[in-house]
């Protein structure tokens, strides 16, 4: 295992690569309460989500492990989920299995371009500057997320976020979680991360069983009862879809478009954090971690769930130490047993328990701030942009659209335009047709 892993090559051990998974699968195992209930607003089965949620999540992320060496988990991504439900499947009316058919297309076209290399090449394509400003940014986003998760950030129509109510258990208990994972990481404990989340799992444990509303509690622990009436289900949605050809054409596009840089965030933030980027700024195995995503596509669809890609709570196994694929075989294995463990695995997964292990990591994440040369304006327009749009608009897709325009405006303005790669050119007209694709829809 060593040997096939390079995990001593890499510096890690199999202990703390399991721990890590663990550590990963826990940070993502929300996924599998969240996604059946957004995709249920597309009117498809809850279970049957359910079982293509966990499946896919574990064969994807096997994949990843055993092709690129990767510590990097994947699941049907948040955003393009609601993509999926609220926009495609409701204010443009298709069928789920309409939905679904555009996935299962959007899937191959990455397999495609992931095997001939143009994926690659466009990632390796982004400046340097600017991954240190999408891992920063995305650092910011996933704390942002447990943030919310945690109930620490509400909604608010006043100023659109405000605190929450800190007289909450769960708010409460994800504070004391939050505290006791920053002691531990500061205190430079092994594996502090991960001992922070056991740590608030098992308090809530305890005060649930005081009657504590809202804590962790076990009240049942395997269920065999798998639902796979969603498989297969998207060849029946491809009339649907192409009825209306300039609007398929939208849709292919944005499932593309969220997909492709969810993901190359996600890579280039974990690369960042674990050394997987060379000292051109370039990602190491990185068309076969692209190739192993958009298969996960593939079978996702294929299962009955929307798009399968990279998971920024990744990182989260990283901050533990994960540095190999047997991270992310670790954490795909759970995802499989999550299929009849379920009862148990969500009882214990709730948010004040995952939240604080998000915000933790995001504080790492947010450490590649310092690599980026702020006393040059250009860069520092486009870094700000990328992070806070990232934030701001809920989507680390679109956060590195806007990063990547004010990017290339600035070396126009400053004269500089010779340094910029010629795909950028290509990136940015894109970016443009996606944002008007989204005005049209």
């Amino acid at each position: 295992m060593e040997k096939y892993f390079k995990i001593n090559e890499k510096g890690s051990s199999v202990k703390t690569e399991i721990l890590a998974g663990i550590t990963t699968f826990l940070a993502m195992a929300y996924i599998l309460g969240v996604n059946p209930s957004v995709l249920s607003a597309a009117g498809m089965s809850p279970t049957a989500v359910f079982t293509a949620t966990a499946i896919s999540a574990g064969v994807a992320s096997i994949i990843m492990g055993l092709i690129a060496n990767y510590p990097v988990s994947l699941a049907p991504g948040m955003g393009v989920n609601a993509l999926f439900a609220y926009t495609v499947c409701g204010a443009m009316g298709y069928s789920w299995q309409a939905a679904l058919a555009a996935v299962f297309i959007s899937g191959v076209i990455f397999v495609i371009i992931s095997v001939t290399g143009v994926r690659k090449a466009i990632i390796n394509a982004i400046p340097v500057q600017m991954k240190f400003a999408i891992g920063a940014g995305i650092g910011f986003f996933i704390a942002f997320i447990g943030f919310k998760n945690a109930g620490i950030i509400v909604a608010s129509d006043a100023t659109f976020v405000s605190i929450g109510n800190l007289a909450e258990p769960t708010v409460l208990l994800a504070l004391f979680g939050l505290l006791v994972t920053i002691a531990l990481v500061v205190k430079k404990v092994p594996a502090g991360v991960f001992v922070g989340m056991i740590v608030t799992a098992v308090v809530g444990l305890i005060l649930g069983a005081f009657g504590i509303e809202g804590m962790p509690a076990v009240h049942q622990v395997v269920s065999f009862n798998l639902d796979f009436s969603a498989a297969g289900q998207f060849t029946t949605g491809f009339g649907k879809l192409f009825s209306h050809p300039f609007q398929a054409i939208v849709i292919l596009f944005s499932f593309l478009f969220v997909d492709f840089f969810d993901t190359a965030g996600t890579l280039i933030s974990v690369g960042n954090s674990c050394g997987l980027v060379n000292e051109k700024g370039e990602l190491e195995n990185a068309e076969r971690a692209l190739l192993a995503d958009a298969v996960g596509t593939v079978i996702g669809s294929c299962l009955g769930t929307s798009t399968v890609t990279s998971f920024v709570e990744s990182t989260s196994g990283v901050g533990v130490g994960g540095r190999t694929g047997l991270t992310a075989v670790t954490t795909g294995i759970l995802f499989l047993l999550a299929t009849i463990f379920s009862p148990f695995i969500l009882s214990i997964a709730k948010n004040a328990v995952t939240a604080p292990a998000l915000i933790v990591v995001g504080i790492m994440m947010a450490q590649q701030l310092g690599n980026i040369h702020w006393d040059d304006i250009v860069i520092a327009a486009a870094a700000f942009t990328t992070v806070i749009m990232m934030v701001l608009m809920y989507s680390i897709s679109d956060g590195i659209a806007c990063g990547f325009i004010v990017y290339t405006i600035g070396m126009f303005a400053s004269g500089r335009r010779k340094e910029l790669n010629p795909i950028v050119y290509v990136l940015d007209l894109l970016f443009v047709i996606y944002f008007i694709s989204l005005c049209l829809s």
